[in-house]
C-alpha cells in the first residue's frame, strides 16, 4: 500500500540543484522510504510549527532538510521543498 508523491512547483528547481551538490542519492533513498511508509523511523523525522505547520521534515545532510505533508486519504505525500533549511 504505497503512496504516491507529488512535487510542487518549488521543490522542482531543487532537484537540480541537489544532483548538482552530490546529494541525489540521499534523497532518492529518503523518497523511497516517503513512497513506502512516511512514518518510517528511522530515519527520524520533525513536525513542523508556524507557517509549515502539518508538514514533517528529514535530513538530507546537516544543512539540508526534505520537506513534505502526508495527505492520508488521498495516500499522497507532497513534497514542498528538497533544499535549504525551511525557506
Amino acid at each position: 500500500m504505497s503512496y504516491r508523491l507529488v512535487f510542487t512547483r518549488q521543490s522542482q528547481p531543487d532537484a537540480k540543484k541537489l544532483s548538482s551538490a552530490g546529494l541525489k542519492k540521499n534523497v532518492t533513498k529518503l523518497l523511497t522510504i516517503l513512497e513506502e511508509n512516511p512514518y518510517q523511523s528511522p530515519p527520524r523525522y520533525e513536525k513542523l510549527l508556524g507557517d509549515l505547520e502539518g508538514a514533517f521534515s528529514r535530513r538530507i545532510n546537516i544543512q539540508h532538510r526534505l520537506v513534505y505533508q502526508i495527505l492520508d486519504q488521498e495516500k499522497t505525500v507532497k513534497v514542498i521543498r528538497m533544499w535549504t533549511h525551511y525557506e
